[in-house]
């Protein structure tokens, strides 16, 4: 007979959200060849994501919040005897998504306005902090400004701490920083999202601060700044000041060079009457790009970094909206159709140091233009074409049509 489970006061519920979808891309994977991607005509099926939440509650105040996302289907590995090659043993990997553990937190609230968290949370930055969803934005994929520039829908860990003073919520968070082995040419700061390793090092922390307003019902407004290290959180003290007088028994004797990132944003959301929109600005600072730059080039193969060059600044603008006509064609007053336009322009190589090539490839416009039938606010199945410029009129625009169906539980 199995152990009984403990019986503790936590109050359990279950949701989450999931998307699947295709995409018909008109150019080839290669992008790094002179001119651009070649031709091509290429179709893509994705099981893109699959969330399960659990939330748990307490009498005594205390929550729990869990939730796990399974990408792409998942991964996987098997091992097998193969005869075909002597008799030897080989591992295969069997499936290329992935698992994450998104959050894992403990949170307790105050006087009904004061709320601290404790665990793995989404950092205060850009809309996916918050809007995560697919009933939460239009188009099929998420914005391409906070998923190449930023970590994507960026969790950390560490304390965050939140006031609800009316019409205004403030969030200041304390959380691990950036590992600089991960930045890049294509994502810039993106790649520095710990997870490679079993321990998240945490020897350079980073702080955030939001603020975000309800300037009127259906519209509020955001910003958010984030500073920190990356230096200390690299796997080995590469990045280090040289010095004749060191002593040898001491790790990076004569300090660290001093990597930080500073980033700010602004962002603004609309939802009143037919009418959604969404709006962000984002701009960010690498110090001394040129020695995280110079560094990388040398890392070991095994790591699996891009060793790409590094820019000292970033920056990111996006725009989204879109006009409920369901209810001029008869639909359900609790469904929505959405035709709508997002334009977004973005640069991960805006700025750079002295001798590190500003390459407009990295250089990029892109327009969508798609509709959004929305059904309850639970179900949702989208349609869109996305054409990307870049920088340089050599290298040649791209086009994609998306096609997702996504839910909410």
């Amino acid at each position: 007979m199995a152990d009984p489970l403990p019986k503790t006061p936590f109050t359990l519920s279950v949701g989450g959200y999931g998307e699947v979808g295709a995409a018909l891309h008109t150019f080839g994977a290669n992008r790094n060849r002179p001119a651009g991607a070649q031709r091509d005509l290429r179709l893509e099926l994705d099981a893109t994501r699959f969330v399960v939440a659990l939330q748990g509650h307490t009498p005594s105040g205390w929550e729990l919040e869990a939730e796990l996302e399974i990408e792409h289907g998942g991964t996987g590995a098997a091992r097998e005897l193969d005869y075909d090659e002597f008799g030897e043993f080989e591992t295969e990997v069997e499936q290329g998504g992935e698992v994450i553990l998104e959050e894992l937190y403990l949170e307790k609230t105050w006087a009904g306005r004061y709320q601290l968290k404790l665990g793995r949370f989404y950092v205060g930055i850009g809309h996916l902090s918050k809007r995560f969803r697919p009933t939460d934005y239009l188009a099929a994929t998420r914005s391409e400004v906070e998923t190449t520039l930023l970590p994507g829908q960026w969790d950390e860990l560490g304390a965050s701490f939140t006031a609800f003073l009316g019409r205004v919520r403030a969030t200041a968070q304390v959380v691990n920083g950036l590992d600089s082995t991960g930045f890049s040419s294509a994502g810039w700061i993106s790649g520095g999202h710990q997870g490679a390793f079993e321990t998240i090092r945490a020897t350079d922390l980073a702080a955030v601060g939001r603020l975000d307003v309800t300037a009127a019902p259906g519209v509020e407004l955001g910003v958010a700044g984030y500073a920190g290290g990356t230096s200390k959180n690299r796997p080995k003290p590469d990045l280090v000041l040289d010095c004749a007088d060191g002593d040898p028994e001491e790790v990076a004797a004569c300090g660290y060079v001093a990597a930080p990132v500073v980033l700010a944003e602004v962002d603004a959301h609309v939802a009143r009457g037919r009418f959604r929109g969404s709006a962000l600005a984002l701009w960010g600072w690498l110090g001394n790009s040129d020695d995280v730059t110079e560094r990388n080039r040398r890392l070991s193969n095994d790591l699996g970094a891009p060793r790409t060059p590094v820019a000292a600044q970033a920056y990111g603008l996006s725009l989204e909206a879109g006009v409920d006509v369901g209810g001029w064609l008869g639909l359900c007053p609790d469904h929505r159709l959405e035709p709508f336009a997002r334009v977004e322009r973005y640069d991960t190589m805006f700025r750079t140091a002295p001798g590190v090539f500003d390459n407009p490839r990295y250089r990029r416009t892109t327009y969508t233009v798609g509709t959004a039938l929305t059904l309850a606010d639970h179900l949702t199945f989208k349609l869109d074409v996305a054409h990307r410029r870049y920088g340089a009129s050599a290298l040649r625009p791209e086009t994609t049509i998306d096609a997702v169906a996504g839910f909410v539980y």
